[in-house]
């Protein structure tokens, strides 16, 4: 007799409270903050928590300028700035990532070109790019997106032929690595979210901005106050207080890297962990029919931000869409404690603010220049077919191991053993 289905009455394979949740927060991290709460004159906490936190980051990453901000989408805005795009200047994107990345460009009165993702590691796909390159096109702004490395070596070929820059969206993927080298110090510029789930967490927003050229961090350190150069470890007392440029105060809280400082000594034995608990879970999923598990190319290095599934109803003999499939089997993973689910459901470009053109002035970036750029739907199928056919598995993380895993594995089983009563409820 098959097992009962949680959503019909029966057990849950994962109890409930069983999962623990994201940032792990330890001694160590609640004394980080503390300390910063104890310190007599506090807002001296300011300066010495930001610019110990560059210096860290820094260090960490191979680099040789960082600048800690409030959000990971400030980080990417100062990308922008800092290798000098301007209005009506092209940047290509891929179709499918968090809005944020194509809205750093808008921020700065430039125009998104979104190009397909490739359906095996879900990056954008190098062989599509020169297709969308123009006398207008000044930069690629690849994303490692879940934690997996874009395809480096291809992009920086493309960008060194058309003279372009690159800026690495590294929101996802701290401590990833394309052929031994950490994410984010591939081009001009990069910048990472540490927004609370993030793999290298604040436990609420935050961001870094990195580069190893001096004018670009020139340039993206305007944006960290008011138009004003910083200069690092001078009293603000002693600055010009003079504005060379539109600023957006980006500057980041001290109590939330205060927090990030901890956290990044445990990022590498972090990021093991929860590689360890995905590759499990692939060893184990990819046996399962109609199932489709990550794909990690052999040069890459993945941090597993989330663990992405894919369905496909063929193996199963089934006549129901890929998108239907997900959708049934969702529902029953989420009854039976299995945190999963979807993230964008939508391709970028075809969300209301690319498809009416919204932004500054008059229809600017796009109307104030003689663009061209067109967001047909028809030109992302991979996005849109990933978004249909794919979900996540949440809560991969440290402390979480192998025995939730386990469970996870446990109620892939029991769900995809009883697809008949799965796909006929009705989710309407």
């Amino acid at each position: 007799m098959a097992e009962k289905l949680a959503m019909h009455g029966g057990s849950r394979a994962v109890p409930e409270g069983f999962i623990k949740p994201w940032p792990h927060l330890m001694e160590a991290d609640r004394e980080a903050v503390q300390e910063v709460l104890a310190t007599e004159k506090i807002t001296e906490q300011q300066q010495i928590q930001a610019e110990g936190l560059a210096q860290e980051w820094a260090e960490y990453m191979g680099v040789e300028y960082c600048i800690p901000v409030n959000s990971g989408t400030a980080a990417l805005h100062m990308c922008v700035a800092g290798v000098g795009l301007g209005p009506g200047d092209e940047v290509i994107v891929p179709a499918f990532t968090f809005w944020a990345t194509a809205a750093a460009v808008l921020h700065h009165n430039a125009i998104p070109v979104f190009v397909d993702i490739d359906p095996k590691t879900h990056c954008i796909d190098p062989d599509l790019i020169e297709a969308k390159i123009t006398e207008h096109t000044k930069a690629i702004l690849p994303v490692h997106i879940h934690g997996m490395p874009a395809e480096m070596n291809r992009i920086l070929e493309i960008a060194r032929a058309y003279d372009l820059s690159v800026i690495e969206d590294v929101a996802q993927a701290h401590g990833a690595r394309y052929h031994g080298q950490l994410c984010g110090s591939f081009g001009h510029a990069a910048g990472y979210s540490t927004q609370a789930s993030k793999t290298l967490s604040s436990g609420c927003q935050g961001g870094l901005f990195t580069t190893d050229d001096e004018l670009v961090h020139q340039r993206a350190a305007l944006l960290q106050y008011f138009g004003e150069i910083v200069v690092p470890g001078q009293e603000r007392e002693s600055q010009e207080y003079n504005a060379y440029g539109l600023g957006w105060m980006y500057r980041g809280d001290m109590f939330s890297q205060a927090l990030i400082r901890s956290q990044l000594k445990r990022l590498d034995q972090n990021n093991a962990l929860r590689v360890e608990n995905c590759h499990f879970l692939t060893q184990h999923l990819s046996q399962i029919p109609g199932l489709e598990t990550p794909l990690v190319p052999q040069e890459c290095e993945p941090v597993y931000y989330n663990y992405v599934i894919g369905f496909d109803p063929k193996p199963l003999g089934l006549d129901i869409s890929a998108g239907e499939l997900r959708q049934k089997v969702q529902a029953a993973l989420r009854a039976e404690g299995v945190p999963t689910g979807q993230w964008q459901r939508l391709p970028v470009p075809s969300q209301e603010i690319f498809q009416n053109r919204v932004g500054y002035g008059k229809g600017c970036p796009w109307q104030c220049t003689h663009s061209t750029v067109e967001y047909n739907l028809d030109d992302y199928p991979n996005a849109t077919d990933f978004i249909a056919s794919h979900c996540y598995v949440f809560d991969v993380n440290p402390p979480n191991d192998q025995e939730l895993m386990s469970l996870y594995v446990e109620a892939f089983h029991k769900v995809m053993d009883n697809l008949d009563p799965v796909l006929d409820v009705d989710l309407n």
